[in-house]
């Protein structure tokens, strides 16, 4: 998959250090991986939770942080919507954002 503003990710992980190497990781899955629908995601990422509009919660490192991402899998892409602590993802609706 085509990932849109992976530069979060990286953003995040140089003020969170400790997210870095995770955040690799998921960046390498998802570029590999061909999902095909939400099904395929939560097979893949089983503690993910799904929300409307083919989007995604993941947590990072333990779930003291945490991404929001939406997927077009007719275009093959995911774009982070969302990533930062889980208090700051408290505040949000990431069903909109």
């Amino acid at each position: 998959m085509r990932i849109i503003s992976v530069k979060k990710f990286k953003d995040f992980s140089c003020g969170h250090p400790d997210s870095g190497r995770q955040l690799n990781l998921l960046v390498n899955y998802l570029k590999i991986e061909n999902f095909e629908n939400l099904n395929r995601v939560k097979n893949f990422f089983p503690y993910c939770s799904i929300l409307k509009n083919n989007r995604v919660v993941l947590n990072i490192c333990g779930n003291k942080y945490r991404a929001v991402l939406k997927f077009n899998f007719e275009m093959h892409i995911c774009y982070v919507k969302f990533i930062d602590t889980h208090a700051e993802y408290d505040k949000i609706n990431a069903n909109t954002i």
